[in-house]
């Protein structure tokens, strides 16, 4: 309980240790906790614990959050192997896990087994699903369908990505390892509008509030944008 920190429930998985953090989304007015790891994505009911369904396969490191868009829950990894993207109709039972040769089902509207990313977890804007790799290149996917609309390597350069892409004001904001925030442009044609140098490693994910982009360095916090007059 938040109120004490008294346990309600506790479910035991057999699986190894992951990384993504939990996402809660609704269907028909009841809540869904999605998780992920190794062994299986799983749908467990937040009141009581219990599995509602699992789907596999999956990569053998799972980093990226699930995301929740278009009535659909996103699940991506990239680690070498199974590099799976995975659009999820929520409301499934049991094992989702698709037959071999199969990329839909009832509670899956289109899957993916390679482009997945390994550490940013992907962003849905609009109609698109943004993805990036650890290397620099940015995919756009139709977010409903799964077609393909683009790939390009971000800046004809790429380069070292860990922090996952936002997006705001029709841009998409994507920070690299060595010291630079690329920005996009949102929508189905890619054009890299500007690069702005920080100067400093960027491994966390930009974040963005009322106008302003909020970008954490290895030694500074920078709040960047239009200077409000007194």
């Amino acid at each position: 309980r938040a109120a004490d920190g008294e346990p309600i429930w506790r479910t035991e998985r057999d699986e190894i240790p992951s990384w993504p953090t939990p996402t809660v989304a609704e269907v028909d007015g009841k809540a869904e906790l999605v998780t992920q790891a190794t062994k299986f994505i799983r749908g467990y009911d937040p009141r009581t614990g219990q599995e509602l369904w699992r789907l596999g396969p999956n990569s053998e490191v799972t980093t990226p959050t699930p995301i929740v868009a278009h009535g659909l829950v996103y699940v991506t990894n990239g680690y070498r192997g199974i590099q799976p993207i995975y659009a999820i109709r929520l409301g499934g039972k049991g094992d989702l896990t698709l037959p071999e040769g199969q990329d839909s089902s009832e509670f899956l509207a289109w899957t993916k087994k390679r482009g997945g990313p390994y550490t940013p977890t992907p962003l849905v804007y609009g109609d698109h699903l943004y993805s990036v790799t650890n290397n620099g290149v940015l995919t756009c996917f139709d977010a409903k369908t799964g077609a393909s609309v683009y790939q390009q390597r971000i800046g004809d350069q790429g380069g070292a990505y860990s922090a996952s892409p936002v997006a705001a004001d029709g841009k998409i904001y994507l920070a690299m390892e060595d010291g630079e925030v690329n920005v996009v442009k949102a929508g189905p044609a890619y054009q890299l509008l500007s690069r702005n140098p920080i100067g400093e490693v960027l491994m966390a994910t930009p974040a963005i509030s009322e106008g302003v982009v909020y970008v954490r360095s290895m030694q500074h916090v920078f709040a960047i944008g239009a200077q409000v007059k007194p």
